[in-house]
């Protein structure tokens, strides 16, 4: 029997949209923790990121009746996350970096990149190392699977800007692992 992915918990997201407090509590203890990684990843604050989380549900819920399984409630909930979560970098005026403005410079290919087996735990350490704006555009890419399209609009820069700073922020990435 096949399913549709975006009808996933349909049945909890309805009665929360009629306004079910256990169905809507339902839906935040099945998502919350992966709301609380997606936000911590662009904020890396405790604090700002659980702020961002209880935003963010309540803005869903109070929405709720927009949703038309368009995606998943679990993409739809994340792209508020994420929206919430750069929105709050913006207020702090924590900004992407331009490659004018950044003292690292990407030179040309290598071959010598990553010469070491992968260890997730120096990639991860690595990450959190990086400079804010590198930091955004590798979790929204990599780890949050957005593409450079959707990257620009979600930081308010162009397609190019976006793929320079991944570009960069990989190549920094790689340096700082083989380093680690």
């Amino acid at each position: 029997m096949k399913t549709n992915i975006l009808y996933t918990h349909k049945d909890i997201v309805e009665k929360s949209k009629s306004g079910d407090r256990n169905s809507q509590y339902q839906l935040y203890e099945l998502y919350v923790d992966a709301m609380y990684n997606v936000s911590m990843r662009i904020l890396g604050i405790k604090e700002d990121a659980e702020d961002i989380v209880q935003d963010s549900f309540v803005d869903a819920f109070k929405n709720l009746k927009s949703f038309r399984y368009e995606s998943t409630f679990g993409s739809w909930l994340k792209r508020i996350v994420i929206n919430k979560s750069i929105n709050l970098l913006k207020q702090k005026k924590i900004p992407v970096s331009s490659f004018e403005q950044h003292e690292y410079h990407v030179t040309e290919e290598t071959n010598d990149e990553l010469t070491a087996p992968l260890d997730i735990h120096k990639i991860k350490k690595g990450i959190t190392i990086l400079p804010d704006g590198y930091r955004q555009i590798i979790n929204l890419y990599l780890i949050e699977g957005y593409d450079h399209i959707e990257i620009s609009e979600i930081l308010g820069i162009a397609i190019s800007t976006s793929k320079s700073q991944y570009h960069r922020a990989k190549k920094k990435l790689i340096e700082i692992v083989n380093t680690l």
